[in-house]
């Protein structure tokens, strides 16, 4: 199915994306156009451009429906057109040549700089604490989801991101691997009603200049 609208500007996109709960069940998207969705919220940054991330896409019903109780009966996991699980890949030093060789080969770094990176980063990586790691990983991935949410309301599409779920639960539902710690369901969709709107601090009870002020 088409997008609904295409190519908002990017201040239409920031300004009228909402959390949206109510979906058109009947409406579809491709997983074509899902995979360009997902392509374009690839592009978010991470620490050593390691892209620390993976994902399932939940556009089955039955496995939506699975998926519901874990998500504490949320409707929007149900009728929305995909729920995407992202999930944090805690081991995702192993991909390092994947992601860096194909920069040497474009020119934009040398074999040697590359080797010195991969010896650098695994030498750092096995002296750091497991929640040090863990902890960027899960920061990666909330940069990832919200280029998501933006790319899908690009597209005319809705989202909502979802934290409310028993992860332990759906690690045993869908046999989750021990190197995969998930972070985020968002669900994506045709809004049957609009998100509710909200209100915002004002950026000056938000934010200090060179420095903490009481």
């Amino acid at each position: 199915m088409e997008s609904v609208k295409q190519e908002q500007s990017f201040m239409e996109v920031v300004k009228e994306r909402r959390s949206v709960r109510h979906y058109d069940p009947a409406f579809n998207i491709s997983e074509e156009e899902l995979k360009d969705i997902l392509t374009e919220a690839a592009l978010a940054p991470s620490g050593a451009n390691m892209q620390p991330w993976k994902f399932i896409v939940f556009n089955d019903q039955a496995l939506k429906e699975q998926l519901l109780p874990i998500a504490n009966n949320q409707q929007q996991v149900v009728e929305s057109s995909a729920v995407i699980a992202v999930l944090g890949d805690l081991e995702y030093i192993k991909q390092v040549d994947s992601i860096y060789d194909p920069s040497v080969e474009a020119g934009y770094m040398t074999k040697e700089v590359k080797d010195s990176l991969v010896t650098n980063m695994k030498g750092m990586l096995g002296s750091m604490d497991s929640q040090y790691i863990k902890d960027g990983v899960i920061f990666d991935c909330g940069l990832l989801s919200m280029q998501f949410m933006l790319a899908a309301k690009a597209r005319g599409y809705d989202t909502v991101p979802m934290a409310g779920y028993d992860k332990n639960k759906f690690i045993e539902a869908f046999d989750i691997p021990d190197r995969y710690v998930p972070t985020i369901l968002i669900s994506i969709g045709k809004a049957s009603q609009p998100g509710h709107p909200t209100t915002r601090l004002p950026i000056d009870e938000l934010t200090f200049w060179n420095g903490i002020t009481k």
